[in-house]
């Protein structure tokens, strides 16, 4: 088993088989915290007039 974390964003943790499994589950786990960070900050500053756009990261 392997264990993988993105140090950067607490909460983005999993566990695989093989390499290869980490990586697509680290992948989602960090979706996953991205997701529901933005919904978090929806409900937080409903009432704020707040600027956003989409920012496209690759690894």
């Amino acid at each position: 088993m392997y264990v993988a974390y993105a140090e950067e964003l607490p909460g983005a943790n999993t566990q695989g088989k093989t390499i290869e499994e980490v990586k697509i589950n680290l992948k989602e786990a960090i979706e996953l915290v991205i997701e529901a960070n933005k919904e978090l900050a929806k409900k937080t500053f409903r009432r704020k007039k707040l600027f956003r756009e989409k920012i496209f990261v690759s690894l």
